[in-house]
């Protein structure tokens, strides 16, 4: 606390299971409690704590994120090309679909064009981003091997499970709008490597 280093903090969520929290600083020490106070954000390590500023700071946290300028563009011309339908399991609930990139956003090959996107609602997008789901250049739908045998209801059931083996239900109707099949087989090769 004096030297104001970074620690990480193990928030426990179950026993066993614990969520990182990094950086937090220790900014003050309530001995008669047996406690520290710590600040989660730079804002926070500058508010004494009983400072009439610090109850709105433990309320509200502002976070700031990075997005590219064009995603809103690329992703109105996947919803569009896809008819606003997820690929792999046709929904149609605009609310609930994501314009996912084939090569990721952050690589070079990454660009911001429809034959890199797919229409995907939001438990395949999450899927595909981590390598749970796969999409060969086919548009054959894979399933990683560790989830197939698994039981868990039916949300893995029907959600991702049925999927496997499975054509994508949904391609844009124009032949230049769908999915590069180079972009599949080398995001579908990282898929095999998970």
């Amino acid at each position: 606390m004096r030297r104001e280093l970074p620690l990480a903090w193990f928030y426990g969520l179950a026993p066993g299971v614990f969520h990182a929290i990094f950086p937090v600083y220790l900014v003050a020490e309530e001995p008669e409690l047996d406690q520290f106070v710590l600040a989660l954000t730079d804002d926070q390590r500058r508010i004494q704590p009983g400072a009439q500023v610090e109850e709105y700071l433990r309320r509200y946290l502002m976070a700031e994120t990075r997005r590219r300028l064009h995603q809103p563009v690329f992703a109105g011309q996947v919803m569009l090309a896809y008819a606003e339908r997820c690929a792999v399991c046709a929904l149609n609930h605009r609310p609930l679909l994501d314009a996912a990139h084939i090569i990721p956003d952050s690589d070079p090959d990454g660009a911001p064009v429809v034959t890199n996107g797919l229409a995907l609602c939001k438990i395949h997008h999450a899927a595909y981003d981590r390598d749970i789901l796969g999409i060969r250049p086919d548009h054959v739908v894979q399933i990683h091997r560790r989830l197939l045998a698994e039981v868990d209801g039916p949300m893995l059931r029907h959600g991702l499970q049925e999927h496997h083996g499975r054509r994508l239900m949904r391609l844009p109707s124009r032949l230049a709008d769908r999915p590069d099949a180079s972009r599949l087989a080398r995001r579908f090769a990282r898929f095999l490597a998970a």
